[in-house]
């Protein structure tokens, strides 16, 4: 989960993406296009313009990591960063359960 909250429902990033992407032309700027759209849906510019950088990511247009990438990515770094404390826990443990065995008095 991420720390921040997310205000806008995807069908509103979609959307405004969208107008963006389909209204560019209309404007002297692709930045007028943005600042226009970001007013009308309460967003601010920047974050508008990293959601149309990322929507022409995840589409090809744009050179980047894709979103599914990205969370595929994220997900494997996790399991990595568990399965190390899990490895670094056994060491542990066998490492006091050697040394308990060494400590223990032998049968006769």
């Amino acid at each position: 989960m991420s720390k921040t909250t997310n205000k806008f429902s995807p069908e509103v990033r979609t959307r405004a993406v969208r107008m963006v992407l389909e209204h560019g032309g209309e404007y002297a700027s692709r930045w007028a296009a943005v600042v226009s759209v970001s007013q009308k849906i309460g967003c601010s510019a920047h974050t508008l313009n990293d959601w149309v950088k990322k929507a022409e990511v995840d589409s090809g247009k744009r050179a980047g990591v894709t979103t599914d990438v990205a969370e595929k990515l994220k997900s494997l770094e996790r399991e990595n960063r568990e399965l190390r404390q899990a490895n670094e826990i056994l060491r542990k443990a066998s490492a006091y359960f050697a040394k308990a065995e060494l400590d223990r008095p032998l049968k006769r």
